[in-house]
């Protein structure tokens, strides 16, 4: 696997393509998501063949917004199944890549250890000090795709989803959980 040579790709290709009004699901959450999994891969003791994979599966997940909001997750394999082969990525591999890359769609499913670190990465914002930044981003976007048109809607939104949402690796609750609790009771406190 070229995962240097990949990496480069995939990352040009969406600071290329991505649309720009993409306020949260944008490169710098590609980003962010993949400096989470590396440190959740590393408290986890992911290490090898497995690592690249993950780290893999992180870059291309939310490629699929290059072509569409819906269903970005099957489209994020497709691209994934398409360009990773150049790139020296058995089927074995790329199956595994896009095992990781489904389990990220809500609600989450992960099946084994590496499916739960890029879902626990994909969402490790919710329990870090950035939690509000990050989230106008999305807040912002939903908005801009009409799914939601004021603050009171948001607010409940996320209420809702952060009561649902649960960590699934050990590290990630070490890390995120006690933030999370004390992030959600701020936004219950805004719909008072």
């Amino acid at each position: 696997m070229q995962f240097e040579k990949v990496k480069e790709f995939i990352l040009g290709k969406l600071k290329k393509e991505l649309a720009e009004n993409l306020t949260y699901h944008s490169l710098g959450h590609i980003k962010d998501v993949y400096a989470a999994a590396e440190n959740l891969a590393r408290l986890e003791h992911i290490t090898g063949e497995d690592l690249t994979l993950l780290l893999t599966a992180v870059l291309f997940h939310d490629s699929g917004f290059i072509e569409s909001q819906k269903d970005h997750e099957r489209l994020s394999c497709e691209i994934a199944e398409k360009y990773l082969p150049e790139y020296d990525y058995s089927p074995e591999q790329i199956k595994r890549v896009c095992s990781m890359i489904m389990a990220t769609q809500i609600p989450q499913s992960p099946k084994n250890n590496l499916e739960q670190i890029i879902c626990d990465a994909d969402l490790d914002y919710l329990g870090r000090d950035d939690f509000f930044k990050i989230g106008n981003t999305l807040f912002s976007e939903l908005r801009m795709y009409g799914i939601l048109s004021n603050e009171r809607e948001w607010n409940e939104l996320q209420v809702r989803f952060l009561e649902n949402h649960h960590y699934f690796t050990h590290s990630a609750k070490v890390l995120r959980v006690e933030k999370k609790a004390a992030n959600l009771l701020i936004v219950k406190s805004k719909i008072k």
